[in-house]
């Protein structure tokens, strides 16, 4: 009978673990990455506490008029004097409370999306937002007063070009990519024209494209308004870029996929949108929301066809005679701002790309 002896699990060597360890192993390994590593924390140290001193310690955050800037940091109270104006453009003062409470409903949709597990459910209640969040900016209908889009501006322009363009390129670039893919040589064809095309061409191109040469092919009368004109344009150009991330998805499926479909009797659109369109969008999610933040980014590219975001209202308001000055304040607001959208879009990526992994460890 073979007797076993327990022997005491030693711990790992104090050198091999813990932060020295770890320093030692990614900053100080070589002579070549401790220099860097050094001149990293140099650089560090000369830019971040005079910014600090600028933006925290000697900085202003009480007041509402420019006088009360006295402290030779930077003047928050530009800021909080002229947050409305960042946040919803020109929009009526007394009107706001209807984008306050298109906000307020998303989080009563994220409520709601906890206890509706169902695709279908989720689907009709986020259309039913969009339309009821339409009807409460906009307004014209239930005696709520019409805003021209021209009064829109600020994050809220901001926030709804990019949603609308990532919402509506998303389905538009899943079907190019299935055109890209097709054995119909016209359908390919004109896939592969469309996004050699765009991709050919600047966005700020698409813009005036859009904004000016657009209207030209409607009957006289007939008229378009700026933003929506805007949105076509932004939502076709990035619509390229998505069926380009989806087709390298779509590339990276093994044929022994689309061959098992074929086995058990699917139809092109059955094997498509049920096998193959679930795995390949698992491996184009990176790409994908690096398209969406970019799109996010370019937003501000509308202030050449005569919308106003948020970097253009922080423009407008700097341009103030009496807040001349205070650009570097508002551009690093909007930085916030942008920062904080992206990473968020970020996270919420690698969220994804975790909750939709399957390989096997």
């Amino acid at each position: 009978m073979a007797v076993y002896e327990l022997k005491q699990t030693l711990e790992a060597p104090s050198s091999t673990k813990g932060m020295i360890h770890w320093l030692k192993d990614n900053l100080f390994s070589t002579p070549i990455n401790t220099l860097l590593t050094l001149s990293g924390v140099a650089l560090l140290f000369y830019i971040i506490p005079p910014f600090l001193n600028w933006a925290v310690f000697d900085a202003d955050f009480v007041g509402s008029t420019r006088e009360q800037c006295t402290s030779g940091g930077a003047c928050w109270v530009f800021i909080h004097a002229k947050i409305d104006m960042f946040m919803y453009g020109f929009y009526p003062a007394a009107e706001v409370w209807r984008l306050k409470t298109a906000l307020a409903l998303i989080l009563v949709i994220v409520a709601i999306f906890k206890f509706f597990k169902s695709n279908k459910i989720r689907f009709s209640i986020l259309t039913l937002y969009f339309i009821i969040s339409y009807i409460l900016i906009s307004g014209g209908y239930f005696g709520l007063e019409h805003v021209p889009t021209e009064k829109w501006g600020g994050l809220m322009l901001t926030v709804v070009v990019a949603t609308v363009g990532i919402i509506f390129s998303f389905p538009i670039g899943i079907i190019v990519a299935f055109g890209r893919q097709s054995d119909l040589p016209i359908i390919k064809s004109v896939c592969v024209t469309y996004v050699e095309l765009i991709r050919g061409v600047p966005l700020i191109t698409i813009l005036f494209m859009s904004s000016i040469v657009l209207p030209l092919f409607f009957p006289e009368g007939v008229t378009f308004d700026k933003l929506l004109r805007a949105l076509i344009g932004l939502t076709f150009f990035q619509a390229a870029y998505v069926a380009e991330n989806i087709r390298g998805g779509l590339q990276s499926i093994p044929s022994g996929q689309y061959e098992a479909a074929d086995a058990i009797g699917l139809s092109y659109w059955q094997k498509m949108i049920l096998v193959i369109l679930p795995q390949a969008l698992k491996v184009a999610i990176p790409n994908l929301v690096g398209a969406f933040i970019s799109l996010f980014q370019d937003t501000t590219l509308v202030l050449i066809i005569g919308l106003f975001d948020l970097l253009a209202m922080v423009r407008i308001a700097a341009a103030d005679s009496y807040w001349l000055g205070m650009e570097t304040e508002g551009y690093v607001f909007v930085t916030a701002i942008f920062w904080a959208f992206c990473y968020g879009m970020s996270r919420y990526s690698n969220k994804l790309e975790k909750q939709f992994n399957t390989n096997l460890k």
